[in-house]
């Protein structure tokens, strides 16, 4: 929390002249949404600044250009938060709320993020699919699924297009859209497209 706040205080030369979000960030997406696309945390210059999840930075760039080709958002990009964004059958959120320090939250801070995500899935009464994206994602939503009554034994690994059954909810694994997978080519635009092609199959077929 304090490292948190300590970057919206002092920022970055780029973002000097913006005020900063620095809380934790809360989901965004269609209420009636079918399919979750869960990632690891609010990037420290993204979410943190915005104060909505995957909103400018690049990962947002390569997953809402991937939901608008797959016309499931009204338009490619996520900027701030009055940039006229719009999903349809789509809720964002993030296994951590607050923006950790290298990208990696300890298990204490996932631990105590968890049951607010919890409560999203709750909340989201036509929920069908999950889209994990990366490892962390993929076992927030294993840990979270478990805690609303679905264990599931053997655990799925994750891997990129993973499947797996939870209770009632298809889990689909994909890379995370960090810069690091995305411009090495790890995930590439049709890889991601094609997840999401699935996950939007897998919502119409339950």
């Amino acid at each position: 929390m304090s490292w948190r706040e300590r970057v919206a205080r002092e920022k970055v030369a780029r973002f000097a002249d913006e005020e900063y979000w620095g809380r934790p960030v809360p989901g965004f997406g269609d209420p009636n949404a079918r399919i979750l696309i869960l990632g690891l945390a609010p990037a420290a210059h993204g979410g943190n600044r915005t104060g909505r999840i995957f909103t400018g930075d690049r990962s947002g760039d390569f997953l809402f250009a991937s939901l608008h080709r797959c016309g499931l958002a009204n338009q490619a990009t996520s900027i701030d938060r009055d940039d006229g964004l719009a999903l349809s059958d789509v809720y964002v959120t993030a296994v951590n709320r607050c923006a950790p320090p290298g990208n990696k939250p300890t298990p204490q801070e996932r631990d105590r993020c968890l049951p607010f995500l919890s409560r999203e899935m709750v909340a989201l009464e036509r929920l069908r699919v999950i889209v994990a994206l990366g490892a962390y994602g993929w076992d927030g939503a294993l840990r979270t699924l478990a805690e609303l009554g679905h264990p599931v034994r053997p655990r799925p690994r994750f891997g990129h297009g993973a499947r797996a059954q939870v209770g009632p909810f298809t889990l689909l694994g994909c890379f995370h859209p960090s810069q690091q997978n995305t411009f090495t080519g790890k995930l590439t635009p049709p890889m991601i497209d094609e997840v999401l092609s699935v996950a939007s199959e897998a919502a119409d077929a339950r």
